[in-house]
């Protein structure tokens, strides 16, 4: 028997809804590989708003989405944990500081011709010590006239997972998603 596993995503911006819309789905397919059941991973429902919007995309996403995703803008390295919203007791997972991780892996920007990779630190973890993320993003993508924004799905869905699990903030993310994968009984 296949159980579905709906994720869900409340994005701020483009960054969010392409790059972590992916990296979210490819995500829980690895972590669910060690599920005792057949667990069929859906496409990530994402809503993009600003905070003022927060809560009323959370209660829309709740009624139906097994988990939820948000990016929290709390100083790095502060998760706040798996949190349960609503009436639905849907766990929503804080995301942290995200912006840098589409840094974490060289490989995937070499793979796109034009690109200065001398932006990019020598260790993932250190993305997390990049003061100034869109300006390292708008530095490493090619020069092809076309927007930093463009390549943020191309990245998410072609990045190392295991090299961006060695950036702390991720490998937060990813135990406190598999403690709620737990709860929730897929795993």
């Amino acid at each position: 028997m296949t159980r579905p596993l709906v994720p869900g995503l409340v994005a701020e911006g483009e960054a969010d809804e392409d790059f972590l819309s992916a990296v979210i789905s490819r995500q829980l397919r690895e972590l669910v590989r060690d599920s005792p059941h057949t667990v069929d991973v859906e496409a990530t429902r994402v809503i993009t708003c600003d905070r003022e919007q927060r809560v009323a995309a959370l209660e829309r996403l709740a009624g139906d989405c097994h988990l939820i995703f948000a990016r929290d803008g709390r100083a790095r390295g502060r998760a706040d944990g798996v949190r349960y919203h609503s009436h639905y007791l849907v766990p929503v997972i804080g995301l942290g500081d995200t912006e840098a991780w589409p840094l974490a892996d060289p490989a995937v920007w070499a793979g796109l011709r034009g690109g200065d990779l001398s932006a990019l630190p020598a260790v993932p973890g250190d993305v997390e010590r990049i003061a100034y993320p869109r300006q390292a993003l708008a530095a490493v993508a090619p020069r092809r006239g076309r927007p930093v924004g463009d390549y943020f799905e191309y990245i998410g869905r072609n990045i190392d997972l295991a090299v961006l699990a060695r950036v702390p903030g991720y490998a937060d993310w990813v135990a406190e998603t598999r403690n709620a994968l737990k709860g929730l009984a897929y795993l």
